[in-house]
């Protein structure tokens, strides 16, 4: 692999989330505040909705590694489970012993009971669900219902949703409007600008342990920003790519051509951002040779 030949300590683009990479812009520090502030007043239902690859996972396992010590969380990151299951995963997470025994009525039953007990004891309880947008239909009445379960003053459990837009889709049918109506904070991200891009590029190198020269010019960071739209895991493919082509080729610096291949090899990039790259690259070429063109003409 390419890590010797660039000087670097890790891959500074995998795929894996991994908050040890994790860059405070301004997208996600806005909405860990949002997290923040609806946890501490204890709302029910908390929804964090971004696009695929902008980063959701990440934000959901940076919320869990800085939640405060008095919440009890309970993660579920595959949220695709009947009504049942979505229940008996629920009471795992809360220690509910023999779980996947019980009848659904002793279970319902036992759940109430362990958040009583968790809130007895000044504990707040998340339960945080990532990919929230595969949750089936009846999944999610049954989750509005858990937050039925409540004191005089508060909730005894508060639920974050991470998902695509697709939940918002799904939410705006009339025979959720209940649930619709439980969501009291909500955050969507958005992709980085191409200025974020090109500090998001130098600080995985940097966390990754790189420390020579510029790697990726600015016009570089510029184009990958377009043709990925700013979505964190396209740069991520994207500029992979590019440093094992670079590898390969003994070259030390990132190039156009390098972009290109790695662009012509990303299934998911679209194809109006490839056209576009290579639109760009050919005005790019164009004005070089009528500049050129301009200085021969007036040293006539």
């Amino acid at each position: 692999m390419y890590l010797y030949h660039f000087g670097l300590g890790e891959l500074p683009f995998t795929l894996t989330p991994n908050t040890n990479f994790y860059l405070p812009m301004a997208m996600h520090d806005e909405a860990l505040a949002v997290l923040s502030t609806a946890l501490q007043t204890g709302e029910g239902f908390i929804k964090v909705v971004g696009e695929v690859g902008t980063g959701k996972t990440l934000l959901c396992r940076k919320l869990l590694n800085e939640i405060p010590d008095h919440f009890v969380t309970a993660y579920i990151p595959n949220p695709y489970l009947n009504p049942d299951e979505l229940r008996r995963a629920v009471a795992v997470e809360l220690g509910v012993k023999q779980a996947q025994r019980m009848s659904v009525q002793l279970l319902t039953q036992r759940i109430q009971t362990r958040l009583l007990e968790l809130h007895s004891q000044g504990h707040s309880v998340v339960l945080i669900l990532d990919e929230a947008q595969a949750l089936p239909e009846d999944s999610l009445e049954a989750l509005r219902l858990f937050t039925n379960l409540e004191t005089e003053t508060r909730k005894l459990l508060q639920v974050v949703l991470f998902a695509q837009p697709e939940l918002d889709v799904r939410l705006a049918k009339t025979e959720f409007r209940q649930l619709r109506q439980r969501i009291t904070f909500a955050y969507k991200l958005r992709p980085m600008n191409a200025n974020e891009v090109q500090q998001y590029i130098q600080h995985r190198l940097q966390v990754a342990g790189y420390k020579g020269s510029v790697l990726f010019p600015v016009k570089i960071c510029q184009s990958i920003a377009r043709v990925s739209k700013g979505v964190p895991r396209l740069v991520n493919v994207l500029c992979h790519k590019m440093l094992m082509l670079a590898y390969g080729q003994g070259h030390y610096k990132m190039t156009m051509k390098l972009l290109k291949a790695a662009v012509k090899d990303t299934e998911s990039i679209e194809q109006s951002s490839k056209v576009s790259l290579l639109a760009f690259s050919f005005l790019g070429g164009l004005s070089v040779l009528l500049l050129a063109y301009y200085a021969l003409v007036v040293k006539l």
